[in-house]
């Protein structure tokens, strides 16, 4: 235990490292996901900061024995051992839960020595992350009555939260006040708001402990600074910093109706470095400003080519922003089948929609090709019942049961593969692996690309009772995933198998 990540090439050599019984976090991670490269770094620095445990990385395609043994379906994974079993798991690039679960798996018994260990995180980590892992070192030595106490939170307490976060369309919930900062980390959010040129409303969490305890729980938070924005929560002070320097910081509040503003134009709207979200609206259309016929033609063709349209920041799988996750969530919660495009991919479609919709911030939801609107909108028409209803009047209806879902794809093909991606472009090793000895033995098949639809993927799991992709089938049948069509082709097995 050096302090170092070391990558391991053998379930062996794994198996032998858990029965010593030493803490051992694993990460499962592909060179191609973006997310995994984040947690890559995150993780090389916890290692340095907890040296009493092994930091042990696996690409997840180079490796597939360790990957199936742990039901590894996505990158980056987490596992953690400690006294010779797996205790815990984590999917996802989640820094603060990565610090928690460490630091209990890892973390010395002496609280203190665990909350000055991680210095070495900087920014790569961010200091929320480093706040975090302190924090749950002091939790961790408090009593169980104490943690218990804030496992629910009453009406009262609930109600006064949301309306504080919705009290300013920019929120900040901070140790002190923005004339007077009590923690470095909050100092810097200030910083960067005013860098902004944005006005915000804050809050002393330090002067109300109730709120300050349950605001942790509210916002599945655990650490101060908290940033809101509309209501919804962008994070603390590390993923402030990233999306300031990054530029989205300045986006986001562009699109959802916060302007800066300059001293001039504050004094003539009298509004501070503020605009409304309506006079926002209005001031991406003019007189002078057209679009072409062509890109109006390819926007109503985009607009009109599901009767549930979203257009969003990122994919419902991977949403790059709160607001179009809170809508993709909406519509799962209601079952409603929709389609989506990502707005970064494209800047024309981006802009132009803004002019074409008269609606400047995204995500916009759109229902039978009429724009219903943004993220409030469409969580105030699910509250009210509204969304219900028009989703009826336009004829759009429920999707189907997931079980007749699946049964209509096994019978689309006798032999069906349930891949990540298509034949021609597989996301995945596995994938790739069974789309090849397939063709090898030249056998037809339909496929179905599991990264497309969540519902599938995650119902597809326990159908089979098989918790990985690729699977196989035949006639309805599950064959097996990549190491079974690997033993049945190696065998000459796999073509008479699809054949019977």
């Amino acid at each position: 235990m050096d302090g170092t990540v070391k990558d391991l090439q053998s379930k062996k050599d794994l198996d032998d490292m858990v029965r010593q019984g030493s803490p051992i976090v694993l990460l499962f991670w592909a060179s191609w996901c973006e997310a995994s490269k984040h947690m890559n770094q995150l993780f090389t620095h916890l290692a340095t900061d907890f040296p009493h445990a092994h930091f042990f990385r696996v690409d997840a395609e180079e490796q597939p024995e360790i990957s199936e043994a742990y039901s590894v379906s996505a990158v980056p994974y987490f596992v953690f051992f400690k006294e010779g079993k797996s205790i815990d798991t984590l999917e996802g690039a989640n820094p603060s839960s990565l610090a928690n679960k460490v630091a209990k798996v890892a973390g010395s018994t002496n609280v203190g020595e665990v909350a000055a260990a991680p210095a070495s995180l900087g920014m790569v980590a961010g200091p929320a992350v480093l706040e975090t892992v302190k924090v749950f070192a002091k939790e961790n030595g408090s009593s169980q009555k104490e943690s218990s106490s804030t496992s629910g939170l009453s009406d009262t307490l609930k109600k006064r939260l949301q309306e504080l976060v919705h009290s300013h369309l920019v929120m900040l919930f901070m140790k002190g006040n923005p004339e007077e900062p009590r923690c470095g980390f909050s100092r810097k959010v200030v910083e960067i708001l005013k860098e902004e040129g944005v006005k915000f409303g804050s809050f002393d969490i330090l002067t109300d402990n109730e709120l300050r305890e349950g605001l942790k729980k509210f916002s599945n938070w655990p650490t101060f600074p908290q940033l809101y924005c509309k209501g919804l929560l962008l994070g603390g002070c590390d993923i402030v910093i990233a999306m300031h320097e990054s530029g989205e910081l300045k986006e986001v509040f562009g699109d959802q109706g916060v302007l800066a503003a300059g001293p001039d134009e504050a004094k003539k709207t009298g509004t501070g470095n503020i605009y409304s979200t309506n006079s926002l609206q209005c001031s991406g259309v003019s007189d002078s400003t057209g679009l072409s016929t062509a890109l109006t033609s390819r926007l109503e063709s985009l607009t009109n080519s599901s009767p549930v349209m979203l257009f969003m920041k990122g994919k419902p799988e991977e949403p790059r922003c709160g607001f179009s996750s809170k809508v993709v969530e909406i519509l799962r919660q209601e079952k409603v089948d929709f389609e989506s495009f990502d707005i970064l991919t494209d800047d024309e479609v981006r802009q132009g929609l803004k002019v074409y919709s008269n609606w400047s911030s995204y995500p916009q939801l759109y229902i039978g090709g009429e724009l219903i609107g943004g993220s409030d909108i469409v969580l105030e028409m699910q509250k009210s019942g509204e969304l219900m209803r028009v989703l009826a009047e336009k004829g759009v209806t429920n999707k189907e049961p997931l079980e007749d879902r699946l049964k209509k794809l096994f019978s689309s093909s006798p032999v069906m593969l349930f891949m990540k991606g298509t034949p021609d472009a597989p996301r995945c090793g596995f994938s790739s692996t069974v789309v090849n000895a397939l063709r090898e033995e030249s056998v037809g098949f339909g496929s179905f690309d599991i990264l497309t639809d969540e519902e599938v993927r995650q119902g597809l799991k326990t159908f089979s009772n098989w918790p990985t992709f690729p699977q196989l089938y035949y006639k309805g049948e599950l064959i097996g995933g990549c190491d079974i069509v690997l033993e049945l082709h190696s065998s000459g097995e796999l073509k008479s198998t699809l054949s019977e």
